[in-house]
């Protein structure tokens, strides 16, 4: 019995998920298993990969043959290098400890990649949330201001109609004239020095 590792989808439309599964070659893509050795989430950045690497090792050794998307998948995890690594202890080309050694420093490696690549990640999504925040206050902002000004126009506009309508309304005051005006003397007052007295009518 030819036997496949292998994606099943599981999942709605649209937001599908997959199972790593161990499978018949006959068997349909979503029907019977052997066994399920992990998971693969693609609607994840990055994508979620959830391994039994022990199990995907064993049945690697065993013959199990994976399909194209589960082998990368795979070789990420670092499956394809340890099984590498196992048949030259098989064979005798070097010792576990070294193989243990070289996959422990490659692992190491490859999780410092990893953490990096999610706190790029991280830190661009930060930054596009950052620039769209100042992009929405520097949009309020100028909302505001157009706000303002045409309150303060209005303003302006309404206290000159009311200064224009108190100039209207305000009466005319009278001339001034240079010359002095004369005071008739009061009755029974005498006439001042220098100055005829009148006249008395018979």
């Amino acid at each position: 019995m030819a036997v496949k590792i292998r994606l099943a989808r599981r999942g709605r439309k649209k937001m599908a998920i997959y199972d790593v599964v161990i499978a018949d070659a006959r068997a349909p893509r979503d029907g019977r298993f052997i066994e399920k050795i992990g998971s693969y989430n693609p609607n994840t950045d990055p994508a979620s990969i959830n391994i039994n690497n022990d199990r995907a090792l064993k049945w690697l050794m065993n013959g199990a043959q994976p399909t194209d998307t589960v082998k990368a998948m795979l070789s990420y995890r670092g499956v394809m290098l340890k099984k590498h690594l196992q048949i030259g202890v098989v064979k005798g080309a070097i010792t576990q400890e070294q193989a243990d050694e070289k996959f422990q420093a490659w692992l190491d490696g490859k999780e410092k990649a990893i953490s990096s690549k999610v706190e790029k990640i991280q830190s661009a999504k930060e930054s596009v949330k950052k620039a769209a925040l100042e992009a929405e206050t520097a949009k309020n902002q100028a909302r505001l201001d157009a706000i303002k000004e045409r309150e303060d126009a209005a303003k302006a506009a309404a206290d000159a109609e009311a200064k224009a309508a108190e100039a209207a309304a305000a009466p005319e005051a009278p001339e001034a004239t240079d010359a002095p005006v004369a005071e008739a003397p009061a009755e029974g007052e005498a006439p001042a020095a220098g100055e005829d007295a009148p006249e008395e009518k018979a």
